[in-house]
């Protein structure tokens, strides 16, 4: 048995590869950027090769000091939804990869939509339909690309989202985890396989599809040869999910009712419910969260678009902070808002609004606002747009949650989390270790080689490094939230159309 885990975490602006001990504690890391492509305004591209350049580099900078046989291992996690097609032959991409925050598909998803198809892509794959998704960036490559429908159709290609790319490049096996899958638009969430009719309706050959599997086993071992792994050759790849839903495994919310936040550019949270998906009737999506030893769990899963973001804004475009962590103090020179209300909708609103014709709005103000109410302003709108979500959460689940567990950048605010602690009224736990994405991977390919039994050992291994209390009355906290919704009615379908 090796005495580490290697996590290759490929996110949407660099690959980074981790070797975690049998601590759960980081033994060495390596991290390299990739560059992002846009061709046409909303569209975002990345070249594949270069994420396996990148993502094989951040490698070798993690195990330079490692011996052969030292590495038990490897999971993998990535940026969901991102689209990669390639020659089965050659191993050449047909095109960049598309990026899940690409835009271009925002037609052919209308189409869809006027088709009638919402409810029959809804209730099969537990998603919206929405360009965010794989499905139509996987048609729009066949559509555009001179060529490439028919080599798909003669059988010589393969689609895969990032782990799928990466595990084949690793080991020559195609497959997908069923966490990545359940991101596609094409996978039926209940039955854990490909919707073969849904495929045909959007002009998909079955062919290119990879197998799905369960998210803790045995894919498949380097190949020898690869330059730079060399000394990896014959480990097993044996873990997989996408980010949030690693995240969520990281944080070990192993438990219905457990859920997490990740405070980033944008906050995605995600809730275990159990062992049946839930249909959400109030903006969510429902995705695999994972499968592990033959038992499948689901989460809902909601995400606002401007997060951290908001700080940025406050930071680079107001001019109101020199950095990021400034705001706290800043802040903390007032003892509430006096009454300003931020509603960040930049692009729009995300989960549960879905409006994408709101405005940004500042709401409010007085004569006596100031520089520290309106920083203050920015982390409660965060904060807000979180409890948005987690009310949304406890309405579809029909289940309490008794905690909501923090990762992310903006997760190191003190304040922030206070805040968020007392609009829900439950304890906020941040941990000590918040590379909790790369643990989520590390820790499902762990069980499958045995470094570690099972999710109680795991859930042993995560400690809290401060947990928040609710401490402010709750009546005043409605107060505070009932004003946000104000607020947000006012920014709603600000744009005209």
């Amino acid at each position: 048995m090796g005495r580490y885990i290697l996590a290759l975490d490929q996110g949407t602006t660099s690959s980074r590869a981790i070797l975690f001990d049998h601590t759960g504690s980081i033994h060495s890391m390596g991290q390299h950027d990739f560059p992002q492509y846009y061709p046409q305004a909303g569209w975002v591209e990345h070249d594949p090769m270069e994420i396996w350049d990148s993502q094989r580099r951040a490698v070798m900078d993690a195990i330079a000091n490692a011996m052969p046989g030292d590495i038990a291992g490897i999971g993998v996690t990535n940026q969901r939804e991102t689209t990669i097609l390639w020659n089965r032959h050659t191993g050449q991409p047909v095109y960049r990869a598309i990026v899940w925050q690409c835009r271009r598909t925002a037609e052919l998803c209308e189409e869809l939509k006027r088709k009638g198809l919402s409810e029959r892509i809804q209730s099969t794959t537990g998603l919206l339909i929405d360009a965010y998704f794989s499905a139509t960036k996987i048609r729009w490559i066949l559509d555009h690309v001179p060529g490439v429908r028919q080599q798909a159709e003669e059988g010589n290609l393969l689609f895969g989202t990032v782990e799928t790319w990466l595990i084949w490049l690793l080991t020559g096996r195609h497959v997908t985890d069923y966490s990545n899958a359940s991101r596609t638009m094409l996978f039926d969430i209940h039955k854990l396989c490909w919707d073969e009719e849904l495929c045909a309706l959007l002009n998909i050959p079955v062919s290119l599809l990879p197998q799905p599997v369960g998210n803790s086993q045995v894919y498949g071992y380097v190949q020898s040869g690869i330059p730079g792994l060399e000394k990896l050759a014959g480990v097993p790849v044996c873990g997989a999910a996408g980010d949030q839903q690693a995240a969520l495994f990281g944080q070990t919310c192993f438990t219905p009712g457990e859920a997490k936040n990740t405070y980033g550019t944008g906050c995605f949270t995600l809730m275990n419910v159990g062992a049946r998906p839930v249909r959400s009737r109030a903006g969510l999506v429902s995705s695999v969260a994972w499968q592990v030893n033959g038992e499948t769990t689901y989460a809902l899963e909601g995400s606002v678009f401007n997060g951290g973001s908001t700080i940025q804004w406050l930071r680079d475009e107001l001019q109101i902070i020199d950095s990021a962590p400034a705001i706290n103090d800043l802040a903390a020179t007032v003892p509430d808002t006096g009454g300003v209300v931020i509603v960040p909708a930049f692009t729009g609103l995300g989960a549960p609004y879905w409006d994408m014709y709101a405005r940004g709005a500042i709401l409010g103000i007085t004569r006596g606002t100031n520089r520290g109410h309106l920083a203050r302003a920015v982390l409660e709108c965060i904060a807000f747009q979180v409890t948005d979500l987690m009310l949304a959460m406890r309405q579809d689940a029909g289940c309490d949650i008794t905690t909501l567990r923090a990762d992310g950048g903006a997760s190191v605010s003190d304040l922030l989390m206070q805040m968020q602690a007392d609009l829900l009224q439950i304890p906020v736990d941040r941990p000590v270790m918040v590379e909790t994405t790369a643990f989520g991977a590390a820790a499902l390919a762990g069980l499958a080689c045995g470094m570690w039994q099972d999710l109680e050992q795991l859930r042993s291994l995560r400690r809290s490094q401060c947990a928040f209390l609710p401490q402010r009355v709750q009546a005043d906290c409605d107060r505070d939230y009932r004003l946000w919704k104000r607020a947000v009615g006012r920014a709603a379908d600000w744009i005209e159309h």
